[in-house]
């Protein structure tokens, strides 16, 4: 374990590789699972807001379930979730020309018609945050629908932290990616 600040984070964020294989996954993230995407409350507040310039990017089925649930749920552990299409799908998705799963939410941000680029959960996967009271787990999620994904960043020898450089810069800030960048590099050094 890593201790920057008050997070804890896995080993397995530099020692498992991981990039992204769309063309292998068709975006299986956003389809499969028990769950929507986690949300932080304040993300429920941006859903609301931006939700009238998300819309025109989202499927029939996801707008009428959000019509039905909201544009987000609380889940079984009373934690908010984005909805989910017949117990399936994010709500958010849609599916481009090659039926990759696709988040309405980013393609507005990509289009500049909003400043909110997906919910964190989403832009941080496949890390997981547990929040407890004094600190975070930063931790790995490792799912078979991701076999793709780790053969890919193996092949282009691109680690899971690296992968995620962004959006652990826009969860934590850039003096903690370079700490967390920094002690890798020292470690892996060392074997």
């Amino acid at each position: 374990m890593i201790i920057i600040d008050d997070t804890l984070i896995s080993d397995e964020l530099y020692t498992e590789f991981f990039v992204c294989d769309l063309p292998a996954c068709h975006g299986g993230c956003c389809v499969h699972g028990d769950a929507g995407a986690p949300l932080d409350k304040e993300e429920t507040q941006i859903l609301d807001d931006i939700f009238i310039r998300v819309k025109p990017y989202m499927r029939a089925e996801g707008i009428e379930t959000i019509i039905k649930t909201g544009k987000y749920v609380v889940d079984i552990d009373g934690e908010y979730t984005t909805p989910l299409v017949n117990k399936q799908e994010c709500a958010y998705v849609f599916f481009d020309y090659n039926k990759i799963a696709k988040c309405a939410i980013e393609k507005a941000w990509e289009l500049k018609e909003i400043d909110f680029q997906k919910p964190i959960s989403c832009h941080l996967y496949p890390v997981r945050i547990t929040k407890y009271s004094n600190y975070e787990a930063v931790n790995y999620h490792r799912w078979p629908i991701c076999d793709p994904a780790r053969k890919f960043g193996k092949k282009l020898n691109v680690r899971v932290y690296e992968f995620l450089k962004d959006s652990l810069i826009r969860k934590y800030g850039e003096e903690w990616y370079t700490q967390l960048d920094e002690y890798v590099k020292m470690t892996l050094e060392k074997e």
